[in-house]
This record gives structure tokens, sequence and C-alpha cells, in this order.
């Protein structure tokens, strides 16, 4: 029998578990303009996000005592790099250590009352879940790590990722990446919003959170505010593949996702631009991290010698016996996506001209060779 899961099509809309009141803030400030396709799923998000936000109250009343006296006691570890670097392949290389806490796509999905709930909605909810992600081949589940933006923006802090409800809107939340572009009572907001999720986190599963998001590429500065000794893992890629896998990943996410067909206008000088912001920003503020709590490693390297690799990143940031703690369950799990495959794209002159201009910057900081220069090595 064909395996129900591997083949759908479509997966449920992630907005299903927004809390209530943050959903009516969203169709307010966008005026309320579904796409007509979409307004019965509207209407469906309204009813589920009502028991959603039912559910949080109930939580909160059942643990949130204990969970204001719980201790993040260990730094965390925040993986800061660019979309579709490598981001989510060393989260969960990281997450393989024991010792280690990675938020999960339930507790970032369901983010509003996941303590309670999890027991017993997790096991009814894998069904709606695809084996594999929109917007590339990596497995996808429930219990797989996942990045708490998704999470901070569905507890009703300033996020950029609220733009997948309605991506004819791209400019929206663009001030969301840098949380020091907000008014400085936002940025507490931000900040409670933060903590209490970790919390909650760590109040279910005690251990060293790593924490990832490209986001907070963005936010150092903030986030050394929170967590001084916190620790910082910065991968790089080559920004040709980036930006073209950049595009495919947008353009998934809002047709899989969005709340109004989505037109893509403005889609590439937004992504051109973000990067840009991103590289800048990270320019000015990684001199803040103390050198021993600050690694840097470039995708490729890690893809050719993870266990090389990820032994040097334990090395710098004091993690740990490597040996003992992470090699074994890296060995086991390289056998077994021994045969995993990245989406490959076509690139045209015209293309890679564009890339080379608008990048360049980062291009030559990281020393990235143009494509001409890389088929030259290689033949």
């Amino acid at each position: 029998m064909k395996d129900k899961k591997k083949s759908r099509k479509r997966p449920a809309n992630v907005f299903l578990a927004l809390d209530f009141f943050v959903w009516m803030k969203l169709l307010q400030r966008h005026r309320f303009q579904l796409g007509l396709r979409r307004i019965p799923l509207g209407i469906a998000i309204t009813f589920v996000t009502m028991a959603g936000t039912l559910a949080r109250w109930l939580e909160q009343a059942i643990y949130g005592r204990r969970v204001s006296k719980t201790e993040i006691k260990e730094p965390p570890v925040f993986i800061i790099g660019h979309w579709r670097s490598g981001t989510t392949l060393l989260h969960e290389l990281l997450g393989m250590d024991s010792r280690h806490v990675c938020p999960t796509t339930y507790e970032c999905f369901f983010s509003n009352h996941f303590l309670l709930t999890e027991r017993f909605l997790k096991p009814l909810l894998n069904c709606l879940v695809p084996a594999r992600r929109v917007q590339d081949n990596m497995a996808m589940d429930l219990d797989l790590p996942q990045e708490d933006e998704i999470a901070l923006g569905f507890l009703g802090a300033p996020s950029p990722y609220m733009n997948m409800a309605f991506p004819n809107r791209l400019r929206e939340y663009e001030d969301c990446y840098d949380l020091e572009q907000l008014a400085p009572q936002e940025v507490q907001r931000w900040k409670r919003i933060f903590l209490s999720f970790l919390k909650r986190i760590t109040y279910a599963r005690s251990g060293r959170l790593i924490i990832k998001s490209p986001t907070h590429t963005f936010r150092i500065k903030v986030l050394l505010s929170m967590f001084p000794d916190a620790r910082f893992v910065h991968i790089v890629r080559d920004p040709y593949r980036v930006f073209q896998s950049t595009m495919h990943m947008w353009r998934s996410v809002f047709l899989a996702y969005g709340l109004q067909t989505p037109d893509f206008a403005g889609l590439e000088d937004s992504v051109f631009e973000t990067f840009n912001r991103m590289y800048e920003k990270l320019g000015e503020t990684k001199g803040l991290i103390a050198p021993a709590h600050f690694y840097e490693l470039r995708y490729e390297e890690l893809v050719k010698d993870p266990v090389d690799q990820m032994r040097r990143l334990y090395g710098h940031l004091s993690l740990g016996d490597f040996e003992a703690n992470l090699l074994p369950e890296l060995n086991s799990y390289l056998a077994k996506t021994a045969l995993y495959k990245t989406n490959q794209y076509d690139m045209t002159p015209e293309l890679r001209d564009k890339i080379a201009g608008r990048c360049k910057k980062v291009i030559k900081r990281y020393n990235y060779p143009a494509l001409e220069e890389r088929a030259r090595e290689q033949a």
C-alpha cells in the first residue's frame, strides 16, 4: 500500500497552530485580505486557534509557576547563518549529543501549549506531517530539531516569518529581522517571549540548549544581552547556491502556507537585500562575541568531512568529549544518510552575473571563487 504520509501533496497549514489573538492581529494588519480560495481555511484557522488558546491558558494554569522558576544553567549555543547555508544540518548534528536539547518541530509549531498537549496530540498529528520539507529533500518529523523563530512568531513576538501568511506584502515585517530597529518596548516583549519559550523547553528536557535560526544572525547584540556567555556557530555556503536555494525555499513556503495566491513580486530583490543586510550586521556585531565562543565553518567542508568539522567545533567551543558524546551517533547518522541528495538548479549566465554583482562583498569576504574559476579548477 502506498505510504499516505509520503503521498501528501500539501502539508497542513502552519497557521492552524497560531494563538487566536495573534491570528486576529495578523488579519487586522492585512485587512482580512485572504485569497478567495483560502477563506474556508481562514475560518478553520479561527476556530482551531480558539481551541489552541484555551489550551495555552490551561497550560499556564498548570505549569506556569514551575516554568517561571526554571533556570537555564548552561549558556545556549546559537547556530546562525543565511537560509539554505546548512543551519538545519548543523542543528541536527549537534542535537545528536544526548546532553543537548533542541526545540522540536512539535514544540515550535505548537509553542502555545506543547507542555500540555504533546503526549496525546503529537501521535494524532504525525499523519499530517509530510515525509519531506516542502523546500528541500530533508526529512520532516515532529521530533526533529526545528528553528525557534517559528515558535516566536506563533507566540506573538515580532517575527519576519509572519509574511508567510500574506506573501504579497514582503516588506511588511522587514524591521523584525534586526530587533535593534524596533521600539525598546517591542524588544523587551521579544525578550520576554523568547525567554519564556526557552524556559518551557528547559522545563520539559534539561540540557544545553541548541538554538538555530537564520534570523538570529541579525540579533547577536540582543542575544548577548540575555546570555553573555552564549556560544555562536556561523555556517557559510557558496552564495551562488544559497541564492538559488533561498528563492526556491520562499516560493515553496508561500505556495504551501500562504493565505493568498503569491505573485512573488519583488521576491528576488528582497532576497538579495536581506542577504546583504544580514552579512553587514554580522560583520558589525560578531566582534562582540568572545573569540572562544564563536566558531565559523563552511557548509562545503562540513559535508565533505563532517567528523573532522564537528570535532573542531567541539574543541573550539569547549562542548565536551566529542568522541564519547557525539561520534557514535554521528557515524550512525552518516551511514543512514549517505544517499541524500541536495536540490540542483540550473543557472543562466544572466543570473550568475547578477549574483556575482549583488553578492560580491560576501563572495570576496569568504573567498568563494566565481563559477568560471570553479569550473576551471574542476577541469
